[in-house]
């Protein structure tokens, strides 16, 4: 059994680390905090351009376009390579919020033969480099703090890739937080864009068409009035480029907030441990101490009584 000096010792220790948890979870909220209020000021303006997007597939449903699933069946056949961006965090002690996002994006890219694999964050980049896989080692990006700086400088290299047909299909694999108790990775494909999904979007916004009944005459008949300059093509373009920004930032953003919920987690299960070691190591520090004090209450009654047991002996 453990003297009181070692218990006193590991109370110690256990306090000092929970300083440390303590700290650690209010840094989290108050990042998590942030992260939500940068994802909600920017979001009426991708929801913006994803409206204008819609309403000009809407119009123009059979026009093909670089970014679009519908840029000719050519290239659907010609898959060449299929490009990974994998969001992780930049440091542990967040849980399972790595492990979980680095097991899903390890499946999905042994899935295929061709691929180029862009990182983000070092726990990430230094999982799959050791493993072996080809990491891009000019896409070195950070997950904190996240920008629409940083998501434009992604959206510039992989738009680049894509257009010279390096990478012919583009996803993402994040974590997104349901809510504060549960998280859930998902992949999502950005480029080349769904059509169907935008006029899909649209067509449940235009109550005179009805969902999923596309009324393609009606839509004809509006090109007649709907003047696009200098070119639909054109247009489409550069809101594509700036939606692709968008999604990276709120993908940045998402990734953020849930690696800090995790962590906040993980530092409130630390805390709520050390709390238990610490109870449990008070009533053994109790009951150490009280065996002590026994023992000591012991011995000098004991030597009481030898000594009185002497001096009866003097005095024979």
């Amino acid at each position: 059994m453990a003297n009181t000096k070692e218990i006193q010792n590991r109370i110690k220790s256990i306090q000092d680390t929970m300083k440390i948890t303590n700290a650690m979870y209010m840094m989290s909220s108050m990042k998590l905090r942030k992260a939500r209020k940068k994802l909600e000021n920017t979001e009426p303006y991708f929801y913006g351009l994803q409206k204008e997007i819609s309403d000009i597939l809407l119009h123009f449903p059979d026009m093909q376009h670089l970014y679009f699933d519908n840029r000719g069946e050519d290239k659907k056949e010609t898959i060449k390579k299929k490009g990974f961006i994998v969001i992780t965090g930049d440091k542990g002690m967040a849980g399972a919020y790595n492990h979980n996002v680095l097991k899903e994006a390890q499946k999905a890219i042994d899935s295929v033969e061709k691929y180029r694999l862009f990182v983000v964050g070092e726990i990430g980049r230094h999982y799959f480099t050791r493993l072996g896989y080809n990491v891009e080692e000019n896409f070195r990006f950070s997950e904190s703090n996240p920008s629409i700086h940083r998501a434009r400088v992604m959206t510039e290299r992989i738009v680049e890739l894509y257009k010279q047909e390096q990478i012919d299909e583009v996803y993402v694999i994040y974590t997104r937080m349901i809510n504060s108790m549960k998280e859930k990775v998902e992949i999502e494909e950005i480029l080349p864009l769904k059509t169907h999904e935008f006029i899909k979007n649209e067509l449940l916004d235009q109550t005179k068409f009805g969902e999923g009944n596309f009324d393609k005459e009606a839509a004809e008949r509006a090109d007649e009035w709907f003047l696009i300059y200098p070119s639909p093509k054109h247009v489409l373009e550069k809101l594509v480029y700036n939606y692709v920004t968008g999604f990276l930032y709120g993908v940045l953003v998402e990734g953020s907030a849930s690696e800090e919920n995790a962590r906040m987690m993980a530092m409130q299960s630390a805390t709520d441990n050390a709390q238990a070691m610490l109870a449990e190591l008070s009533i053994e520090y109790n009951r150490v101490r009280q065996a002590a004090i026994t023992q000591e209450i012991t011995e000098v009654i004991g030597g009481a009584k030898a000594l009185k047991k002497k001096k009866k002996k003097q005095a024979r």
